[in-house]
Parts: structure tokens; sequence; C-alpha cells
């Protein structure tokens, strides 16, 4: 067993180790998620030192590159075109530009760069600026990251070649409850694309989104999900819902706080070696309850005022919350093939 409060570098890598299991039951989950509150931290905390620096947090940057009109019905969304929620359309952003944003995000410490398209899956013509703005980012010496629907086979392979290294396709919550959410496109089609990202050698990047009217049993369900895959994901993002007004789940009731924290628990207990980001809902969040979700395991987060179309504490926020907490930003790791006056614009 490694030491207490070991560095981030021991949590790279999904090796043979005998504390990651992928043979969850729900009931086993659901006893877990349901223990003593007290309990539950304890051994969220005890597991996520055994992986991670307790005290470091990595820091990612979210950039919408193409905004609005999406074909998906996903009921907790702005940008789809089956919702009146007054989010106009926008084409896919330049690749001069998404990189511009990329050196500001490294410029204010994010280690990590993920971009974002609404699109139901990327077509064919656009696959050359997306694989350009992987190159770009990439060379500046920071992860990245894309979400941009369902991928095939081919551009997967395109994406891999052009050195992305994590995919994001949550599969927002349990396969219960999904078809109450999103119509356009089933429980399978998301897990078929986390086989695709994940055989082709590209990091998986799967979460959900709680508070979106679900039992506590559909969080549960959905991250026995993700830790019975055949690896875990490398990053879960949990998400609390934000309602937003137009879209089918504007007036559902808000989750408390509890067990919102239960939930970032159980996925750090179940996926010890992932990152849990607190993603979407920080705005939502009292310092405490933001506190509360680092203590339980969650050790990434968003930085800047916007996410893809929602607000975001801004970074003078995060960093009088981590002046509190005595929380460091995860140093950016260098790279040997990562020189910034080696980049050359698209």
């Amino acid at each position: 067993m490694m030491e207490l409060g070991t560095s981030h570098s021991s949590a790279t890598g999904q090796s043979a180790d005998r504390s990651l299991r992928h043979d969850w039951s729900r009931e086993e989950a659901q006893a877990i998620y349901d223990a003593p509150f007290n309990d539950l931290l304890f051994r969220a905390q005890s597991v996520h030192r055994r992986f991670f620096d307790p005290n470091t947090v990595q820091l990612s940057r979210l950039l919408s590159i193409k905004t609005g009109g999406c074909a998906e019905d996903c009921g907790y969304c702005s940008q789809s075109a089956h919702h009146a929620s007054g989010l106009k359309a926008s084409k896919l952003m330049q690749v001069e530009k998404v990189l511009a944003e990329a050196r500001k995000a490294k410029e204010q410490g994010a280690t990590r760069y993920c971009m974002g398209a609404a699109w139901r899956s990327p077509k064919g013509r656009d696959m050359d600026m997306l694989c350009a703005m992987v190159e770009g980012v990439k060379a500046m010496g920071m992860e990245t990251c894309m979400t941009l629907g369902m991928l095939s086979n081919d551009d997967v392979g395109m994406l891999k070649h052009a050195g992305l290294d994590y995919y994001n396709h949550n599969i927002d919550t349990s396969e219960r409850y999904y078809e109450k959410v999103i119509t356009t496109r089933t429980f399978a089609d998301r897990l078929e694309t986390l086989d695709r990202v994940r055989e082709a050698g590209i990091k998986v990047c799967s979460g959900g989104i709680v508070g979106m009217g679900e039992e506590p049993e559909d969080r549960v369900d959905m991250l026995v999900t993700l830790a019975n895959l055949p690896e875990h994901p490398d990053s879960v993002p949990i998400n609390m819902l934000i309602a937003i007004p137009g879209t089918p789940l504007a007036d559902v009731e808000k989750i408390d706080a509890i067990s919102f924290v239960r939930t970032i628990a159980l996925a750090r207990i179940m996926m010890p070696k992932s990152y849990v980001r607190l993603s979407a809902g920080r705005t939502q969040m009292s310092d405490e309850t933001q506190s509360l979700c680092f203590f339980a395991g969650a050790n990434s987060i968003f930085v800047g005022d916007t996410l893809l179309t929602t607000d975001n504490p801004g970074e003078d926020s995060d960093a009088v919350l981590f002046g509190k907490l005595g929380l460091r930003p995860l140093e950016l790791q260098p790279s040997a093939s990562a020189v910034e006056d080696d980049v050359q614009e698209p």
C-alpha cells in the first residue's frame, strides 16, 4: 500500500493495481452511498490520499468552439435546437482564435484545455480544423481534450493521430433514467463511442449530471456503469444541473448539497485513480459545499468565468477559496515535444 499523501505522479495510467475493481454491484455501491456521512467521507479521503496529493487540484479550461443548433434533445442543454432557450447557433471557431484562447488559459494556470462543439457528431469537413486545434494546443504543453458528440472509427483515428489526450463523452445518468432526459440517441450509443475512444488509446473522460430529477439509485447506477468499464475513465466530471429557462428541466427540484457530496465520494471510492472533476454548477455551491467535495475526493475543476454556455466562478473566487483551504493548482508537467517557440499556427 502506498503511504498517505503521495503525489499525483502515482495516479497516472491504468496499471494492474488490485485496488482497481470492475465488478461493482449496485447493491454494494448503494450501501457505500448510504453510509453515515462521516464514515463515507473518511473512506473517500483515505482512498484519495493513496493515489493523489490531497491538497493539489488540476485546473482545466473549457472553450465552446461551436455553440448551439445541436440536433440532440438533451433535456438539460441550452444548445439543443429542440429547446427555446434563446441561444443562437454559431459556426465552428477558426483555429487561430482557439489557439489564442488556449495561450491565455495556459498563462492563467490551466494544464488541460478542453474544446467542446454542439454536435450530434462532427462532419468530415470539420475534422482537419479540429485536428489542427489539437496539435496547436498540445504544442503549448497542455493536455488536450475534446467533446464533439458521437465519433466514427475514422474520426477517432484522426484525433488520435493529431495527438488528442482525452475525449469527453458523458453518459449523463443511469441507463434506467436516460430516456427521460434524452431520446435522440441511446445509452448504448454513448457506450459505443467510449469503446472506440478507449480502444484507440485515447484517454476517456466520462461522467454525468446529477439533480435532473433522478433518484439516488440512478446516481449510483451511473457510477457503477463507469466503474465497471474495462478501464476506469481517466477523468470523471460530476456536474450539478444548472436549470436553464426554456429547457425541459428548467423547473426540476434542485439536488441537496449532501447528496451531491455523496456522489463525489462514491466516484472517488469506486474509481480511485481517476481525476474526479467538480464541474458545472459551482456557482450554485457555497464555499462549504465545494470544500466538502474536495475532501470527498474531487481534485479537478474548470476555471474561468464561463463553461460552454453557463457561468462559472472566476479565477479570483477560486484563488480566495484555494487560499482558505490551502489548496494548490496542479503544475503543468513539462513535455519534450511541447516547445512554444516551435508552434506553427495553421
